[in-house]
C-alpha cells in the first residue's frame, strides 16, 4: 500500500508539472498562429494557459502514465491546437514557425528555470521540483520535434516538403499516433531521443 500511494503521489506531481509544460507549449502554438494571421486558436478557446483546455486522453494521460510505470520521465502531447492553414499569411512558411513555436517555448522555459536555480537561494525541495519541471520541458520540447503526427516535427516537415509529398505525408496522421505509442513502448526513443535530451540537460547544467 505505501508503495502504491507513493507511486500515485509521484505521478500526481509529475502530471501537474507536465500540464504546466504542455500549457506553455500549446499557448505558444496558438499565439504564434494568431500573430501570423490565424484566429482559429483564439476563437476555439485554446489561446490560454489553462491546462484543462489542452488535455488529450492518449497523449496527456495514458502515454505519460505508461512511461512513469516504465520508470521514464513523463512526456506526451496535448490536443493539437486548431490551425487554419489557409488563414496564415504565408501558409507554407508559417506552418513551420507554428510547429516550432511549441518546442521553442519549452526550451526557453527550461532555460529560465535553470537560471532561477542558479541565481536564487531556493530550498532544496523546491530546487528538486524545479529540476523535474526543467527535465520535463526539455523532454517535451525535444519529443515534439519528432516528425511523426501529431507531434510538431510533422508540421515542420510538412512545411519543408514540396507538394505533393507534403499532402501524402499529412494523410498518415489518423494512424500515426498508434504507431508512435507502439514505438515508445518498444523503446525506440532510446536510440536518439533520450541521448539528445541528456545532451540538452548537460548544456543547462543539470
Amino acid at each position: 500500500m505505501p508503495n502504491s500511494l507513493s507511486m500515485i503521489l509521484s505521478f500526481g506531481l509529475l502530471f501537474v508539472l507536465l500540464m504546466i509544460a504542455i500549457s506553455f507549449h500549446e499557448f505558444a502554438h496558438g499565439f504564434c498562429a494568431y500573430k501570423l494571421g490565424d484566429n482559429t486558436a483564439k476563437y476555439s478557446g485554446r489561446l490560454t494557459l489553462n491546462p484543462i483546455a489542452h488535455i488529450d486522453l492518449m497523449g496527456t494521460i495514458i502515454v505519460p502514465l505508461l512511461l512513469v510505470i516504465a520508470g521514464m520521465p513523463p512526456i506526451g502531447w496535448a490536443k493539437p491546437v486548431p490551425i487554419n492553414y489557409w488563414a496564415l499569411r504565408n501558409p507554407k512558411r508559417d506552418i513551420i514557425f507554428v510547429g516550432f513555436s511549441g518546442p521553442l517555448a519549452n526550451i526557453l522555459l527550461a532555460i529560465f528555470i535553470s537560471l532561477l536555480i542558479r541565481l536564487l537561494p531556493l530550498p532544496a525541495a523546491l530546487v528538486a521540483v524545479f529540476i523535474k519541471l526543467l527535465e520535463i520541458n526539455v523532454a517535451l520540447g525535444v519529443f515534439n520535434l519528432i516528425p511523426i503526427p501529431p507531434l510538431d516535427g510533422s508540421r515542420i516537415l510538412m512545411g519543408l516538403l514540396p507538394e505533393p509529398y507534403a499532402s501524402r505525408y499529412a494523410s498518415i496522421e489518423p494512424y500515426a499516433a498508434i504507431v508512435l505509442v507502439i514505438l515508445i513502448w518498444l523503446g525506440a526513443l532510446n536510440w536518439i531521443f533520450w541521448p539528445l535530451v541528456d545532451f540538452v540537460l548537460k548544456l543547462l547544467g543539470v
